[in-house]
C-alpha cells in the first residue's frame, strides 16, 4: 500500500496555518500538481473540492476530494472521490514555540493490477506531496 508522511515546523500561529491549508484554493501555490481546483460544495467537514491534476506523461487527470474530519485548528482529513486512485490524507496541527508542526499523512489502497502497474507511480506522486511541504511552509510564512 502506497503511504508516506511527514512532519514540519511553520513559522505560524496554529490557526493561519490551518486555515490555509483547509482552504483547498491555495493548493496551486504549493502543490505543482494541480492544474485546476475549486470549492463545489459545503463548508467544513463535507467541503467537496473539483481539482484536476498532471497525471502521467501530462495528461489531466480528475482528482475531486471531500473533507471527511474538520476540527479547527488541529485536524483535518480527506479522501479523493474522483480518479484511477483514491488515497486519504490528514494534517495534524499543533502549536509549538516556533509556530506549528504540522504532521501530512497520505495512503491509498490499490488492489489486483493497480497495485501491479500504478503502485511505483503512487508512491512517486505521494513522496512529491511530501516534498511539497516546503513549498507550503514558505507560502505560509511569505
Amino acid at each position: 500500500m502506497p503511504n508516506a508522511e511527514r512532519t514540519i515546523v511553520i513559522n505560524r500561529p496554529v490557526d493561519q496555518v490551518f486555515a490555509f491549508v483547509a482552504d483547498g484554493s491555495t493548493a496551486p501555490k504549493w502543490r505543482s500538481g494541480v492544474l485546476e481546483i475549486e470549492k463545489k460544495s459545503g463548508d467544513g467537514k463535507g467541503a467537496v473540492y473539483r481539482q484536476v491534476v498532471k497525471g502521467p506523461g501530462g495528461r489531466k487527470v480528475d482528482a475531486d476530494y471531500e473533507v471527511t474530519e474538520y476540527d479547527a485548528p488541529s485536524h483535518l482529513a480527506f479522501r479523493a472521490i474522483a480518479g484511477p486512485v483514491r488515497p486519504v490524507g490528514s494534517y495534524d496541527l499543533k502549536a509549538t514555540d516556533d509556530g506549528t508542526s504540522l504532521t501530512f499523512r497520505l495512503s491509498a489502497q490499490l488492489g489486483g493490477w493497480k497495485k501491479w502497474l500504478m503502485g511505483g507511480q503512487v508512491q512517486k506522486t505521494m513522496d512529491a506531496e511530501m516534498a511539497a511541504l516546503d513549498k507550503l511552509k514558505a507560502a505560509v510564512e511569505s
